[in-house]
């Protein structure tokens, strides 16, 4: 008895024994982790904070600027109406205007007067963006202003978009360029060949869309209407004064039509009356031949009927004496 208590206190004491190792390597591993990954987290914080300074702060090597730093790209297009007294002077003084900022005329139609009209004049102009504002108010000294618009689009992330794919490819061909000038075999060398080609192709037209961009941006789009007080819009009566003068103007309007119209009808109605007229005479003429031609044959028919009336009658008898 006495041993096996001895043998069960000795086991008890062993497991006591290895249960606190074991808790003591547990705690020590943990702590261990934990201080490693305390290590690591301070250091990937430290390496993000050191990036965003890095970001924020403006660099020589190439590294992004701030966004504050960055310059909008915005394309500027818009539309003007004037009315003026003459449309062809008042384009003639536009296109001084424009040519005098540094901007050209990309577009011009012009309409001749005609009746009603004093002509007028459509101007596509090219304007510095910088200049836009003040060039405007020089266009509503030209008349009397009837309608503007200016729309702006943003196109800096496109044009951004353009720059870095044109870096790129200019980098790869580049690269290729050296290669090609290291290659031994034939097949090699076509397929180098292929590969620039293809690549400065479209290196190309990304260079042809980024020019066309710089341009729209430095160079903002106006189309400048100028018409003549014929043609100005007309404004809509607001007080009885004005309904009146518009229903008097309507009304003379009309009339005026109506006598515009009579008159361009009136050739016409002169020369179908004159035809008229000659249609009439050449009937009632041929009336009065054929009534004479009548008259003049109906006596001659009557002797001839008379005897053939006699010729056809039978032969009076001879009455016999009557008896006493």
């Amino acid at each position: 008895m006495r041993r096996t208590l001895k043998i069960t206190t000795a086991l008890a004491l062993s497991l006591l024994v290895l249960s606190g190792c074991s808790a003591g390597m547990s705690d020590m591993s943990s702590s261990e982790s934990g201080d490693y990954l305390v290590e690591e987290t301070g250091e990937g914080l430290s390496g993000t904070t050191g990036n965003d300074q890095g970001i924020d702060a403006p660099a020589a090597d190439g590294a992004l600027a701030p966004e504050a730093d960055i310059s909008r790209e915005v394309i500027t297009t818009g539309y003007m109406a004037v009315t003026v007294t003459s449309p062809d002077e008042a384009s003639a003084e536009a296109i001084r205007i424009t040519e005098s900022v540094g901007g050209r005329v990309d577009g011009r139609n012009e309409y001749a007067p005609s009746e009603g009209n004093r002509g007028s004049s459509m101007l596509t102009l090219r304007i510095p963006a910088s200049d836009l504002t003040a060039t405007l108010d020089k266009f509503k000294e030209l008349g009397e202003l009837q309608e503007v618009s200016i729309n702006a689009q943003d196109v800096t992330m496109q044009s951004r978009d353009l720059e870095a794919r044109i870096t790129a490819l200019d980098a790869s061909v580049d690269r290729l360029l050296a290669l090609l000038t290291k290659a031994e075999d034939t097949d090699t060398l076509i397929k180098l060949e292929t590969a620039i080609s293809d690549r400065q192709g479209e290196l190309e037209s990304l260079k042809s869309q980024k020019r066309y961009f710089d341009d729209q941006v430095a160079m903002s789009t106006l189309t400048l209407s100028l018409v003549s007080e014929a043609d100005a819009p007309s404004t809509e009566p607001n007080t009885f004064l004005d309904g009146l003068d518009a229903g008097w103007a309507a009304l003379v309007a009309f009339f005026s039509g109506l006598l515009v119209l009579l008159g361009v009808l009136l050739p016409w109605i002169v020369f179908l009356a004159i035809i008229a007229g000659i249609i009439v005479v050449i009937v009632r003429a041929s009336i009065r031949s054929h009534r004479r031609s009548t008259t003049a044959t109906a006596p001659a028919a009557a002797p001839a009927a008379t005897e053939t009336v006699n010729a056809d009658a039978p032969a009076a008898t001879p009455e016999e004496p009557k008896a006493d």
